[in-house]
């Protein structure tokens, strides 16, 4: 094999993916969130996820966001709540899908249906079974397990109330499991 060829073929291999829940995750839990003055990242996380980047994961949020079908507020509120966690983040997030669906819709889209962590997959060249979902709620946890991901469930935001939903790891917040993460899974 020619070394171009190689080195095609090794930037065209599937990457693994850190797939985050936005609210109560990366941020802390504000019910709606639609302002950026009410977007708060959790401490630390920043330079957590600037680790484990240079470990090579891709940082992917994958959020229901029902705010938006219920009219609670515009897509263009979201997008400034968003602009402004990246901000927080040192700009750290590779991409964010957002699901706008009703609870109840049969949505393959919305949480716990794993239709965004999928489309990722597809858009980023991900191997899911590389991958991992964190997120503070049973439906995080669902959707990362029907992936084919790796699951870590958070105590922040609605998480303990979750704390029996099968996760493969459970951790006091995103940062203590960015830490497990780059201490346990070191490639």
């Amino acid at each position: 094999m020619s070394p171009i060829f190689t080195e095609i073929s090794s930037l065209s291999a599937p990457r693994p993916a850190l797939f985050f829940d936005r609210d109560g995750t990366l941020m802390k839990e504000v019910d709606h969130c639609h302002r950026p003055e009410e977007v708060h990242a959790i401490e630390g996380a920043a330079e957590l996820l600037a680790k484990t980047r240079e470990q090579g994961w891709l940082h992917v949020i994958i959020t229901n966001q029902s705010g938006i079908g219920r009219g609670y507020f515009t897509k263009k509120e979201f997008d400034a709540v968003q602009e402004e966690l990246q901000r927080q983040l040192n700009g750290l997030i590779d991409g964010v899908y957002m699901s706008p669906d009703m609870p109840g819709s049969n949505s393959m889209r919305r949480k716990p249906a794993p239709g965004m962590l999928v489309e990722a997959a597809k858009d980023f060249n991900i191997d899911l079974s590389r991958s991992i979902m964190i997120g503070d709620r049973a439906s995080d946890i669902e959707a990362g397990r029907a992936a084919g991901c790796l699951t870590i469930l958070v105590l922040t935001g609605y998480g303990k109330e979750h704390r029996d939903c099968g996760a493969d790891f459970i951790a006091e917040d995103v940062t203590e499991a960015l830490k497990w993460i780059l201490e346990e899974l070191k490639k």
